[in-house]
């Protein structure tokens, strides 16, 4: 008789030696790959969130044992930490009975127009408990009238079981919210799904923080050094006007 697996607490958990965790299906399109990691990437590179956190693209969220996992292009689930030891298999999936929660967000990226992102996916998400959900349709691909009406964002709020629209893409108990952006991120330029502030000012990724900091001490040099010459011109003048001037 196969004994029991026993969690940190001590509490018996679900057998998930026959579950299939991984199975080695790529992701759809080189947008969505990049777009997953434009909204896993900040968040740890910023420290976005407190710790701990998890934010993930692509991983199986298991809620029982004998139902299909839900997969996310990005979710991301505050107050559990990242299990350290992924040979063990109850390390490498999100099963809810591990981290004891759902996850707060869930992320949909419309790649087709079969991926039921906004009917029975949502009803999925719902049922599971994520209180926020978002979709994301970046090539306006299911844009009937009687869903998103044209805008390429939508998100919604968990009540009483039943998913409401937001007006404001904000999720209050993560003190982020998402937000449009045109620029350039890795070489191509298009519009982005990026998390935002309160102020709605993006959260930067890692490379774009070296670059703020490298365009800050650019800037202070260049201001040291005019301090400098005008320092320069000042002390040559008083030279100039027979007035000894300490070099020091």
């Amino acid at each position: 008789m196969t004994q029991p697996t026993l969690n940190a607490e001590g509490i018996a958990t679900p057998d998930i030696s026959d579950l299939v965790i991984e199975d080695d299906t790529p992701v759809d399109n080189f947008q969505s790959e990049k777009q997953q990691r434009l909204l896993v990437e900040p968040l740890y590179s910023a420290q976005a969130l407190p710790e701990p956190f998890i934010a993930a693209a692509n991983v199986g969220v298991f809620f029982a044992v004998k139902q299909e996992p839900l997969v996310p292009d990005v979710f991301v689930s505050p107050g559990v930490q990242m299990p350290a030891d992924w040979s063990q298999k109850r390390n490498r999936s999100y099963f809810v009975w591990e981290f004891g929660k759902v996850p707060e967000v869930a992320i949909e990226i419309v790649s087709n127009r079969v991926g039921n992102e906004l009917t029975t996916k949502k009803d999925a998400y719902a049922k599971m408990g994520v209180t926020y959900y978002a979709v994301f349709d970046p090539l306006k691909q299911i844009q009937e009238p009687d869903q998103m009406d044209g805008r390429p964002l939508d998100t919604f709020a968990l009540f009483v079981g039943l998913y409401g629209r937001l007006e404001r893409p904000w999720f209050e108990t993560l003190g982020l919210g998402l937000t449009l952006w045109e620029g350039t991120f890795e070489g191509h330029q298009g519009t982005w799904l990026r998390w935002c502030d309160g102020q709605n000012q993006v959260i930067p990724t890692g490379a774009e923080r070296a670059e703020q900091e490298k365009q800050r001490a650019e800037q202070e040099k260049q201001r040291a050094d005019a301090a400098s010459a005008r320092a320069e011109r000042l002390a040559a003048r008083l030279r100039e006007m027979g007035i000894e001037v300490d070099e020091d």
